[in-house]
């Protein structure tokens, strides 16, 4: 069986806009892929809330720096046939960095460790889907509004940038804004059906990455 490593902030986790909680299992982006797949892949979920691709953020109750963390849980999975980065949201609070191009370098940091990690056991390096998260939108949320005040217009950058830098380093892209939208509740998270939405859009991708 194909093993795939879902690598994502709290869009992968699956924070519920509505609650604040998580959502149910079923309605996780990760696990709607592994259903849309018909179990052919084991989908392994590593959404940690606040990520970031490559910065810190000294707020959070763990490590939230994605490049540092990456590596040990390549380990941990390992052999592993793809990996999907869907980060860079929370590069953009002004707090961490604050703009679309830092969320950019972030990513092709984060590939570069992919493609240089010790793939012993005679696994093989995987292959890269890139994702870009759909964009903020507005809120009448307080808190999360002030935490990326100013910075709609830079989330809608980075489905063109991450497509760039895909093409550049040959790995695979995907825009979860064709097939998703944040909700208004908060600005940033997604309801259930926008969570399914990216995992069922993200199966004949997959499938094609693989080979299936």
């Amino acid at each position: 069986m194909k093993t795939v490593l879902a690598f994502g902030d709290s869009l992968t986790w699956g924070y519920d806009p509505a609650g604040p909680g998580r959502h149910a299992r079923e309605d996780r982006w990760p696990v709607a892929l592994a259903d849309a797949l018909g179990g052919r892949v084991e989908v392994v979920s590593e959404g940690l809330n606040g990520r970031t691709t490559a910065f810190d953020d000294h707020l959070g109750e763990a490590d939230r720096n994605g490049a540092r963390l990456l590596p040990t849980l390549l380990a941990t999975h390992k052999p592993l046939d793809l990996v999907i980065i869907m980060l860079g949201t929370n590069d953009l609070k002004p707090s961490v960095h604050g703009q679309a191009i830092a969320a950019k370098q972030g990513i092709a940091r984060l590939v570069s460790i992919i493609r240089h990690h010790d793939w012993s056991l005679d696994a093989g390096v995987p292959e890269v889907l890139i994702v870009a998260p759909p964009p903020l939108c507005e809120t009448n949320n307080p808190d999360f509004a002030a935490m990326f005040a100013g910075k709609i217009e830079e989330s809608h950058m980075l489905g063109s940038m991450y497509a760039d830098l895909a093409d550049d380093l040959e790995c695979g892209f995907y825009d979860a804004a064709s097939v998703a939208k944040t909700s208004p509740l908060d600005g940033i998270h997604l309801d259930a059906a926008n969570s399914k939405a990216i995992g069922k859009a993200l199966a004949p991708v997959v499938s094609l990455m693989l080979g299936l």
